[in-house]
């Protein structure tokens, strides 16, 4: 109700014409500049903003509206409320002209900060720098009685990301000074609640009750984020927003301080000894600004870190501590990068904290942080890290590829540190296949990622699992989607045994699950074939967790068969849209590193799995349209692969019904044939050679263009037609006794393309296509020697050569002008 509310007033918004929106801009105005604004003036401006905010392009406001909002915005009588919503309704309008505030003799800090966000949203630099300057200023002095530094934080955080080199050395350590305050030393007792001032309110002050942990035990340590109270004090609030601000600012300014270590610290920074690093100390000396924030700030999360154990009373708060465990981690990871004293200490704490949330799923986010601090420090420690990584790459993946925001975070995690995948005895190399999981249940939003990511995964030891991975793609979304069926029936089956004595016997189990369990019986569905003996080494197969290509069974068919009931899920169907986008970026990767005998194994596993795809027809034809191209690449790439791989390649250009169900691929593999089966490619293509492909082409070209009396002319596209009687022509130029047999079927064409069982298949273009090539075809073949020239191009290795050989449809026309002059021309 709410959200169709919500959409009718944001489509009224939107229709709002420039004319109308000034009336009512006026009538606010009107509202404004009355004596005391009320609920009116406020309905107004939540109204106007509405419309200034609810459409992509920039409205405009009268310039005299705008000057009387910033004068009411920066009125000492005006209500919070108003002030809040012209401040908002200036930012929509930024970048403004007629922007005239200045936040420099501003003193109270709310004011200070709705003004300060509006000269933000400007996106001036100059702006920004000035914000920066005068907050800092602010934060400097000790604030008036009722002011509170609450207020200017935010804009602090905001002025750090605009402008990150607008404060001066002596300002960040006076800031850094401030934040470490905050953070450690807040109050430990809750705040007051402010009174009613009703009738029945007592005159008498309750003594503060004193903070309490997410369990409801009282808290025996300093404040933190995930510290409860009823009402908070303004230092406990800024230091909720310290906390909230300290990633960014660590990583601005908190490295740019020279760290000075000990000797023996430095040793450890070298690599000779790390124990060391570990001691460094630091009591007795008074610490720089910068170093006592990081100081503070590594308790802090340490803190957090013991806090994250207990267990939270609210579910809201189980999500905070999981939230606030991820950015400790991470801040601990930037303290350690700038100052390697720390490294030992997060350390050991961090592989306790490892031990024990590895086992649970829903702290499943806060292992990436954990991970890659072990990656930044762990060879400084002198620390084996290997079974954190083993653990992150091969049971999350394969327990939790359904959670979308940890899907994105791990891909992120892996596009970040792509120096993990360059050994390929590495976790992280030979667990790929767990990766393509997220990808196959999460494919739209992961694309961008993976196009990122698969060029660090490919190299010749992983090309072809890596290939048959992503052709399988859609059966690996669908074989996924089964596990989850299967693993949430299997965890409700449990659910009875944990509410008694009793456990679940063999008998107690339902029919289908027998059988499943029965290798004689054939299962009639997805699940039951899951636990079925003959499908079940399939499914672990699709479904591993790392590179096996020792282990790929002879044939997946069978369960692709099994998987066709899904395959017109809507998410079975979005993971197959992606497949061509990854296939072309596989090949044009590949084709940077690939060997002959790489090259000729992916054109023999292209051919054999053009009949081995999931049935989705539109998926199948979007992977043949790629293959295809790819094919004819490959072939450029390395034209011996036509005499190398002979038997393959006429097995499959030999069959009709391919022409028919793959024209993609044949069309451009018969191309091929006839641009790079010469002699200058490859000195074995003998005579003999081009006749043995010759025949094959020529059989298949008859049987599409033969005209049967009582027979249906088998269908195939136009362009295929063409590419065959070009190739068989080619063919023929370089083994001149084929001439013959060529020029007798192309003179054939005219009939073909003028019978009626064409003409009804066909449209006229099309046929008038055919015919025109095989008559300039034809008319090349009556001069040989041109034909060959023309035909048989020198290999083009420089670009007028190329130029050359991309003009042969201009040559044809020459040639059939010369043996076909115009009607009324004389004869040369």
């Amino acid at each position: 109700m709410f959200t169709a509310a919500a959409e009718s007033f944001l489509r009224q918004a939107r229709e709002i014409q420039q004319e109308e929106l000034r009336r009512f801009a006026a009538r606010v105005s009107a509202l404004l500049q009355g004596p005391e604004p009320g609920p009116e003036a406020v309905d107004g401006l939540q109204r106007l903003h509405l419309t200034v905010a609810a459409t992509k392009y920039p409205r405009k406001l009268d310039g005299e509206f705008v000057e009387l909002l910033q004068t009411v915005l920066c009125s000492p009588k005006s209500p919070e409320q108003i002030q809040v919503l012209c401040a908002a309704i200036l930012r929509e309008m930024s970048p403004c002209n007629d922007l005239i505030l200045s936040c420099d003799e501003i003193q109270d800090t709310k004011l200070l900060s709705l003004v300060s966000s509006v000269l933000l949203a400007q996106g001036n630099k100059g702006e920004v720098a000035a914000v920066g300057q005068r907050v800092v200023k602010a934060l400097e002095r000790r604030l008036p009685e009722g002011q509170s530094a609450r207020f200017l934080l935010p804009v602090l955080a905001n002025v750090l990301s605009l402008s990150p080199g607008s404060l001066t050395e002596e300002q960040i350590d006076v800031v850094s000074k401030k934040l470490a305050d905050w953070l450690r030393y807040a109050s430990i007792q809750q705040g007051m609640a402010q009174p009613s001032g009703g009738f029945f309110s007592s005159p008498r002050t309750k003594q503060p009750a004193p903070i309490t942990e997410v369990d409801g035990a009282i808290a025996t340590d300093f404040f933190t984020v995930l510290s409860v109270a009823q009402h908070y004090t303004q230092d406990q609030w800024l230091n909720v927003q310290t906390f909230s601000m300290l990633r960014n600012w660590l990583l601005c300014y908190g490295g740019k301080e020279l760290n000075t270590l000990n000797p023996g610290a430095r040793a450890g920074v070298d690599g000779s000894e790390t124990a060391p690093v570990c001691a460094a100390g630091r009591a007795g000396r008074p610490l720089p600004p910068r170093e006592r924030l990081r100081d503070k700030a590594f308790e802090y999360c340490q803190r957090l870190i013991e806090q994250s154990s207990r267990r939270p009373l609210k579910k809201d708060d189980g999500d905070l501590q999981k939230a606030c465990l991820i950015e400790a981690v991470t801040i601990m990871d930037i303290i350690c990068k700038q100052d390697s004293s720390y490294v030992c200490r997060a350390v050991s704490f961090l592989k306790v904290l490892h031990s024990r949330i590895c086992g649970d799923g829903t702290y499943a986010r806060a292992l990436l942080p954990i991970a890659q601090f072990f990656l930044n420090h762990s060879k400084l420690a002198a620390v084996d890290s290997d079974a954190i990584y083993k653990h992150l790459f091969t049971d999350i993946p394969a327990q939790l590829f359904h959670n979308p925001s940890l899907a994105f975070e791990f891909v992120q995690f892996c596009k970040d540190n792509t120096q993990l995948f360059t050994d390929s005895s590495s976790i992280f190399r030979q667990s790929f296949p767990n990766l393509f999981k997220f990808l196959a249940w999460n494919s739209p939003p992961l694309i961008s990622e993976f196009v990122d990511l698969l060029p660090f995964l490919l190299d010749p030891d992983t090309t072809i699992e890596i290939f048959h991975l992503l052709l399988d793609l859609p059966c690996l979304t669908a074989a996924l989607d089964i596990q989850l069926r299967h693993d949430t029936e299997a965890s409700l089956k449990l659910l009875p045994k944990y509410g008694g004595p009793e456990p679940i016997r063999a008998a107690a189990l339902p029919a289908s699950e027998k059988a499943g369990a029965d290798p004689a019986g054939k299962p009639a569905t997805c699940l039951e074939a899951f636990r079925h003996p003959l499908y079940k080494s399939l499914f672990q197969y699709l479904l591993r967790t790392k590179a096996a290509p020792e282990d790929a069974p002879e044939s997946l068919v069978p369960l692709r068969q099994l998987l066709g009931s899904l395959a017109g899920s809507p998410r079975v169907v979005q993971c197959a849209e992606t497949v061509p986008v990854l296939l072309e970026l596989f090949f044009r990767v590949v084709a940077e590193f690939a060997d002959g005998s790489l090259i000729n194994q992916l054109v023999v596993l292209l051919l054999q799995r053009s009949d081995q795809l999931y049935e989705i027809p539109a998926f199948k034809e979007d992977v043949y349209r790629v293959l295809g191209s790819q094919l004819a690449t490959l072939c450029g790439l390395r034209p011996a692969l036509l005499v190398e791989l002979s038997t393959e390649i006429l097995e499959f250009s030999g069959a009709v019904s391919n022409i028919q169900s793959k024209e993609a691929i044949f069309t451009h593999l018969a191309w091929a044939v006839g641009e790079f089966l010469s002699v200058s490619h490859d000195k074995r293509c003998t005579v003999e050679q081009i006749t043995r492909f010759f025949e094959p082409l020529e059989a298949v070209l008859f049987e599409i263009t033969q005209l049967r009396p009582q027979a249906s002319t088998p269908s195939c596209a136009p362009r295929a037609i063409s590419v065959l009687m070009a190739t068989l022509t080619k063919l023929a130029a370089r083994s001149q006794d084929l001439i013959p047999r060529v020029s007798m079927f192309l003179s054939k064409m005219r009939t073909f393309v003028q019978s009626p069982a064409v003409t009804s298949v066909y449209c006229e273009e099309d046929l008038e296509e055919i015919l025109i090539r095989a008559t300039e075809l034809m008319n090349l073949l009556k001069m040989p020697s041109v034909a060959q020239f023309v035909l048989t191009p020198p290999v083009a290795s420089t670009q007028f050569q190329r130029e050359v050989n991309d003009s042969l449809p201009l040559a044809l026309r020459m040639v059939t002008q010369l043996l076909e002059p115009a009607p009324g021309s004389m004869p040369v």
